[in-house]
């Protein structure tokens, strides 16, 4: 068994002084008010442009949490921290909802400029990740997956979404920087998963460049990896997720009388989980993972898997990933014992990425799920310091 303790307070903690851990503390016994988890971001956004105080509330409390900054260069006292105790970065511009061509065109420029600040810092910055929403309309690509026939202005529509992909891709390529492409709703997954595919076809002949990212709370996605690693001789990239959308997946299915896309239960996600990842480890010559997961079991499972095939924790196709702000235990563990790990750095204006900081707080509503764990490990490290 790997030696791992993700009890160890003392490493998970290191980093923070007692002043940062009881503002964590703080934020995270917030997450048990439901009006807060609510409403507070739909208030936020309201009042953050009129009432100068709202703006500074969440920057020094959810955002601060959770986010790196509101640009690139904000984020640089993250990835230094970060990088210090062995942990790289993934810069995640996290602006989402947009609508118009414009930003679109913005965002691509931007998730460019994440490319080319991880080309210059290889050791602190392993991946570049994008969302396919923050460069083209949802309500195209839900047309586009469901196949449905394309106005002459949506065709052209398209063919600049895919221009934009491309030219994302390119630059990693050209960069020689991993770059996940992000999960999203289902609806939309089969449009992304094509795109993606075809980028790794082309960009992935010597190594796993673009990766697909794999949500495990989905049924049959272990197939799925099976099947496009039988029809293809190209390298894979995979980052594991188990998924971030699951109420919605299933009041959409329920609305629309589909069936639900969903495991029916938390066990079968987690079975679902652990075969990708043996899978992955069973062909690590081709195939490049990235375990997105908060999970200590999941977590612990590939570390095992590791030493079952006397891989060293230090491979150059294994990466375990968290988000900042959440998951020290598991993360500072994990690096401490020489594995490969890096967080997600988002960052963006603060109004721009609250529907992000909604989710972190909806995520950790639950005393029994996140947050109580956050807070049980950080009482610890504080009644130990004392």
């Amino acid at each position: 068994m790997p030696d791992l303790d993700f009890n160890n307070t003392e490493i998970a903690f290191a980093h923070k002084s007692n002043a940062e851990l009881k503002k964590a503390r703080l934020l995270f016994q917030s997450f048990s008010y439901p009006f807060i988890i609510k409403q507070g971001p739909k208030i936020a956004s309201w009042f953050i442009d009129i009432l100068p105080p709202v703006k500074l509330l969440i920057r020094n409390t959810l955002f601060a949490q959770f986010c790196g900054g509101e640009n690139i260069q904000d984020c640089q006292k993250s990835i230094d921290s970060l990088h210090q105790s062995g942990i790289g970065t993934i810069l995640d511009y996290s602006v989402e909802g947009e609508e118009s061509e414009k930003v679109f065109d913005k965002t691509m420029n931007e998730v460019m400029d994440t490319i080319e600040m991880a080309a210059k810092n290889r050791d602190s910055i392993p991946f570049s990740v994008f969302k396919t929403t923050g460069i083209a309309r949802t309500d195209l690509l839900t047309k586009v997956n469901a196949k449905g026939n394309l106005s002459e202005d949506e065709n052209a529509e398209f063919e600049r979404v895919k221009s934009r992909f491309e030219k994302i891709c390119e630059k990693a390529y050209q960069n020689k920087v991993r770059l996940f492409v992000d999960a999203e709703d289902s609806w939309i997954q089969d449009v992304i998963d094509d795109l993606t595919y075809q980028m790794m076809a082309k960009y992935n002949q010597e190594t796993a460049i673009v990766y697909n990212t794999i949500q495990c709370y989905r049924t049959g996605r272990v197939q799925h990896i099976q099947s496009i690693f039988n029809a293809t001789n190209y390298f894979l990239g995979f980052k594991l997720v188990r998924g971030a959308y699951m109420e919605k997946e299933r009041e959409r299915a329920l609305k629309m009388g589909y069936a639900s896309p969903i495991h029916i239960n938390k066990e079968n996600t987690d079975l679902e989980y652990n075969e990708a990842l043996k899978f992955c480890v069973e062909h690590i010559d081709r195939i490049s993972i990235c375990a997105g997961t908060h999970n200590e079991q999941s977590s612990l499972y590939l570390a095992k898997l590791l030493a079952e095939k006397g891989l060293t924790n230090n491979h150059s196709n294994i990466y375990f990933a968290q988000l900042l702000g959440m998951s020290d235990h598991i993360s500072y563990n994990l690096a401490k014992a020489g594995y490969r790990v890096a967080k997600y750095v988002p960052y963006g204006p603060v109004k721009a990425v609250l529907p992000y900081l909604s989710r972190r707080a909806q995520e950790n509503s639950s005393v029994k799920g996140q947050a109580g764990r956050e807070l049980k490990l950080i009482n610890i490290e504080l009644k130990r310091r004392v």
